[in-house]
């Protein structure tokens, strides 16, 4: 399988005369969180929370500053989240995808909704 990439529109919940971005995000299942360069935390004026430790592939750990509130929309879906601030491009992890209840199509290369709920994000509360 080869790499994944969607457009996602990240915004600022908490200051809505901010204008959102519409980025190109490298959608990776391995990944917890939403990670995102510090320009974009910048240009929608995030603001640190904590930091967390996360263990990178290389086996390292490392504390990383973790901002929010953020907004994420892809196609009818939204969801908040926080964010990790590290790298040079943005990184759509496993809780921001199960929360809007997207799919992977590996043999597309394509993000999409989940064909079984295509109008309302569907969850487990077992």
């Amino acid at each position: 399988m080869g790499l994944v990439y969607s457009h996602i529109v990240l915004s600022n919940p908490v200051d809505q005369s901010l204008k959102p971005i519409e980025v190109k995000c490298l959608v990776d299942t391995g990944s917890t969180y939403l990670c995102i360069p510090s320009h974009t935390a910048a240009q929608l004026e995030l603001k640190e929370l904590q930091k967390r430790e996360v263990t990178l592939a290389d086996g390292s750990s490392k504390l990383i500053p973790y901002v929010g509130p953020i907004k994420i929309s892809f196609e009818n879906r939204i969801c908040f989240v926080g964010a990790l601030i590290i790298g040079d491009e943005v990184l759509l992890g496993a809780v921001p995808m199960e929360d809007m209840d997207l799919v992977i199509h590996p043999k597309l290369l394509k993000l999409s909704v989940n064909p079984d709920s295509p109008n309302i994000a569907h969850g487990h509360l077992k």
